[in-house]
């Protein structure tokens, strides 16, 4: 499954109602450490099994940043039962990613 697009809409629903861990990429599209992150997301969205992993584009979501205080990108946040519990800022390896998320 491909990253997920998260927007103040639908992030509720997507990561705090979530009965799995969720991953979201804070980033956008002219921060160069962002897309060096992009392909990695994209492909630890398609290997794992039974976590979410999606982004929220900063410039689109200044709300969601805003409320999450981030304030460099990129900024992975891992929230589990609605709460933030992992949070990296800066450009991550697949395995610093991993281990954010407890694997």
């Amino acid at each position: 499954m491909a990253a997920l697009h998260f927007t103040k809409d639908n992030f509720e629903k997507e990561v705090l109602q979530s009965d799995v861990p969720v991953l979201v990429d804070f980033w956008a599209t002219w921060c160069g450490p962002c897309q060096m992150v992009l392909p990695i997301i994209e492909e630890l969205s398609e290997e794992l099994t039974g976590v979410k992993i999606g982004k929220v584009n900063v410039d689109e979501e200044m709300e969601l940043a805003k409320q999450y205080r981030v304030m460099s990108i990129p900024t992975l946040i891992v929230f589990k039962d609605g709460k933030k519990v992992n949070m990296a800022v800066g450009a991550q390896g697949k395995e610093e990613i991993k281990a954010l998320l407890g694997l």
